[in-house]
This record gives C-alpha cells, sequence and structure tokens, in this order.
C-alpha cells in the first residue's frame, strides 16, 4: 500500500489531509513538527511526504534536506501559504517533486501525490536494479548491453509515460539505449524522430522541434511541422540536451509539462503526446550553477534517469563486449584480449566497436592479433604505423555504410549513434579545397 505522511503544524489542515489519504486508499500519517516528521519518515518510510513550508521548529527546505539523506528516493511535496518564485526555485533545486500553494485543490493535491508516488515506485525500482547490477559480464542479445541494464531499459519502456535522461559520457551508446527504449515500449510501431540540441542556433532549433508558420522568420516561405508532431504518439529523442538553447527550454519544459506547445509565429495551441527521451554527456547540475540550464526543466528530464557507466568503470565486462562486438568470422588472440583489458577506452563503446571492426578488416578475417588493434603499446615492435581515433572512426563509418548499401540510417543505428551525428561527421570528412 502506497504510503503518505502529513506534516504541517495546523491541526485542521494534518487531520484534513490524512483523513482524505486514507479514503483515497492510502497509508495516511500525520505529524506536527519537523522532528516528529523526520521520526515517523524514519520508523514507517512512507513514499510520499507533504511538508509545510513554515514549522514551527524548522524550515520546511531544512527538513527536505534532511528527508532525502535519509532517503534519496523519498517523494516531497512542498505545501504554503506564502508563495514566491525564489522558494519554489529553491525546493525543485533540493529535489521537491511540486510546490503548490495553500488553500490548495485537494483534486490537484491527489493527483500530484499519485504522480510523485509513481515516481518513487521507479526510483526505487532504479535503485533496486542499480544494487544488483550484474558483474559477470555476460552480453545479452542486444549487442553487448549487461543484463542489468537491459531491465533499466525494460523498466523505461514500460513506463512509456515519463520522460528518461540517459547520461554518459561520448560514446557509451546512448543513441543506442534511446532506441532501445523506444522499441521495447508500447509506441514502438509510431514515429521515432531525433534532433541534436547542439547542432542549430535557437531559431532553426525551434522551428525543428515546433515547426513553423509562414512568414515566422526570414527564409519561412511555407508553415512546417515540426518533429514533435511528426512524432505524434511516438517518441522524440533530444540528444546533447545540455547545449539547448535557453530560449527553447521553457518551450520544451511546456511540453512536458502541459503536453501542448505552438509553432514558431504561431498562436493556435498544438498539443502532444510524444514521450521524450533526452540525453547529455555534459553535467547539467553544473549548468544549472552557471546559469545555462534551467533548473526545473532538469528535474522535469531526470524523473527516471538512465546512466551509461564508462567503459573504463567496467573492466570485467570489456572481454564479453569486446566478443559481443566481433564481426562475424572474426576471432581474438589471447595478446589481443590482453591488450583491450588493459587500454582505457577513453571513447568507450563506440571506441571499442570501431577499433574491432577495424582490426578484423586488417586480420582479413583472422585471427585478430595485438599488432591489428593500434592501442598504446598494442603494436610495439610490429612496425606498424600509429593509427588516431579519428582513422578508426573513418573506418568504422565508412564500413557501416557499406555494410547498408549507403543507407545512412541503418548505418547510425550500427554505429549507435544519432542520425544528426553521423551527418555530422560526414560533413567533416568530406574533402574541402
Amino acid at each position: 500500500m502506497t504510503s503518505v505522511l502529513v506534516v504541517d503544524d495546523d491541526r485542521t489542515i494534518r487531520e484534513t489531509l490524512g483523513e482524505y489519504f486514507a479514503a483515497l486508499g492510502y497509508a495516511s500519517r500525520v505529524a506536527a513538527t519537523a522532528t516528529e516528521g523526520r521520526r515517523a519518515a524514519a520508523e514507517h518510510a512512507p513514499d510520499v511526504v507533504l511538508v509545510d513550508l513554515r514549522l514551527p521548529d524548522a524550515n520546511g527546505l531544512t527538513l527536505l534536506e534532511a528527508l532525502h539523506a535519509d532517503d534519496p528516493e523519498l517523494g516531497v511535496i512542498i505545501l504554503t501559504g506564502h508563495a514566491d518564485v525564489p522558494t519554489a526555485v529553491a525546493a525543485m533545486r533540493q529535489g521537491a517533486l511540486d510546490f503548490l500553494e495553500k488553500p490548495v485543490d485537494l483534486d490537484a493535491l491527489g493527483a500530484a501525490v499519485a504522480r510523485a508516488a509513481e515516481l518513487v515506485r521507479l526510483r526505487r525500482e532504479v535503485s533496486h536494479l542499480r544494487e544488483r547490477r550484474d558483474v559477470d559480464g555476460t552480453p545479452s542479445d542486444s549487442g553487448g548491453v549487461v543484463p542489468s541494464l537491459e531491465r533499466l531499459i525494460d523498466l523505461a519502456a514500460k513506463n512509456d509515460d515519463v520522460p528518461v535522461l540517459i547520461v554518459g559520457e561520448t560514446g557509451t551508446g546512448k543513441g543506442f539505449v534511446a532506441h532501445r527504449i523506444h522499441e521495447r515500449s508500447a509506441r514502438s510501431a509510431l514515429p521515432f524522430v531525433e534532433v541534436n540540441g547542439a547542432s542549430l542556433n535557437a531559431t532553426f532549433l525551434e522551428s525543428e522541434l515546433f515547426g513553423h508558420e509562414r512568414g515566422a522568420f526570414t527564409d519561412a516561405k511555407q508553415a512546417k511541422r515540426g518533429l514533435l508532431e511528426v512524432a505524434g504518439r511516438g517518441t522524440l529523442f533530444l540528444d546533447e540536451v545540455g547545449e539547448l538553447a535557453l530560449e527553447v527550454q521553457p518551450k520544451l519544459l511546456k511540453v512536458l509539462e502541459e503536453r501542448s506547445f505552438r509553432r514558431l509565429g504561431g498562436t493556435t495551441e498544438l498539443s502532444s503526446d510524444a514521450r521524450v527521451l533526452a540525453a547529455t554527456n555534459q553535467p547539467l547540475e553544473q549548468r544549472m550553477r552557471e546559469g545555462r540550464f534551467r533548473a526545473d526543466l532538469f528535474y522535469r528530464l531526470q524523473v527516471l534517469t538512465v546512466t551509461l557507466p564508462p567503459l573504463r568503470d567496467r573492466p570485467a565486462e570489456l572481454s564479453a563486449l569486446a566478443r559481443a562486438f566481433l564481426p562475424r568470422g572474426a576471432r581474438l588472440s589471447a595478446d589481443a584480449l590482453r591488450a583491450i583489458e588493459r587500454y582505457q577506452w577513453p571513447g568507450n563503446v563506440r571506441e571499442l566497436k570501431n577499433t574491432l571492426w577495424r582490426a578484423a578488416l586488417l586480420a582479413e578475417h583472422g585471427e585478430i592479433g595485438r599488432q591489428h588493434l593500434s592501442l598504446p603499446d598494442a603494436g610495439a615492435g610490429t612496425g606498424s604505423p600509429p593509427v588516431s581515433l579519428a582513422d578508426i572512426e573513418r573506418a568504422a563509418i565508412v564500413a557501416a555504410l557499406d555494410a547498408t548499401g549507403g543507407n545512412r540510417v541503418q548505418a547510425a543505428r550500427r554505429l549507435g549513434i544519432a542520425r544528426s551525428t553521423l551527418l555530422e561527421k560526414l560533413r567533416k570528412l568530406e574533402p574541402t579545397d
């Protein structure tokens, strides 16, 4: 049974809310002070806590911080009769799931608690999966994704009405995970569309996402549907969300909160039921402190976070991942496997995959030796010329395009990157005069 704790010094309010949630089927408890509230939370482990901003023995934000120190997954909603924007922002930055002004509408409060309870359930399931993280390195049938991550992908796919933030260094497979979440969700038969937050300036990015009306800007000769409209009830994948222009961020927040948007230059409200997946290799908390990323958008996006660790933190998985990425017919020598296990892989999974594909070409479908990997210290004494990561990447792109008959969408999926990222890399590979 989902449990709710009400912490409010007003006896009428706390008893009314306690009875209201008990009538809705929640296990309901009340407390009059911050001290009582923290003790009750420790003893009964509620799912959601309603905290009055002004308590006789502490500020509600202080209690919020203490509650999250005891239980980071706990859902906290702040209630106050003295609402102001700075306090609301501070509450959200400290992890409050909502901030409601008194007198609160009971239906709105009931809906907020139901949402919070569902988010807490997701958080605790994610935490449980991380605690049970598999370390045997056995890859699944999804191209080297370990079972613990597979279960997290399944969780994100099953709960396809909440946004997902996919976090990881460059090359850890964020685009692949986004595709996998979509493919396993109930939206799999619907469009999967993607846009790179760093690829366009604010105006053109807004047009790409939300569309525009004729005359909205100089080159807008006719109206255009944006990717949100193209996605419909499918999935919108926003890569490099940390680079999203500040002017566009509140409009994305509106989509997440209100499921509505306007085309650039338009006045008509359009509805959106697309599921939003976002990815970043940037520390969004740092960007928030710098004023480059909105706190409310961050907390709305990170409802469910999938963190992809770098390969240097997954040494037990290296040999299994390497075997999973080998082209058909290729095999690794013992020396090659030892070199793979010693290398730090700054380019992560992408670098590993590209290195193995190139090595297989050099070995001409025979056994891949240490000398074929072209890793630092891997070809000592062989006379092999040094090969840069850019060379490996270029060879992998060429191999992927050859394997897919030049189909860039399929090649991007094969490489585990977004199509927009592949197009940008191809542009850089084109010879210049």
